[in-house]
């Protein structure tokens, strides 16, 4: 396994608590911004089955802004395994 030294920004930090807090936030707005918090200022990374949730939600022309910043953000911090290549 690669390591993968990124970290959450303060700023997404903040909307990801932002997210956790609304009630009307998706469960898969709420996985990434449980996800991204969790990496907020430790050494945690983003498992394989999150970095796929979030792949899936850039792809999605439907899904809103804020989700898509967060799933950029833990997609940049995805646990590698063998070769730095990409999550499929």
């Amino acid at each position: 396994m690669i390591a993968n030294d990124k970290s959450t920004s303060d700023r997404i930090a903040h909307l990801a608590a932002i997210v956790l807090r609304r009630a009307s936030a998706s469960t898969t707005e709420k996985e990434l911004a449980g996800s991204a918090l969790a990496q907020h200022h430790s050494r945690k990374q983003t498992s394989v089955a999150i970095g796929k949730l979030a792949a899936h939600v850039l792809a999605d022309r439907h899904a809103c802004a804020e989700a898509k910043e967060l799933a950029g953000s833990v997609l940049a911090q995805v646990r590698q395994h063998g070769h730095a290549s990409p999550v499929r």
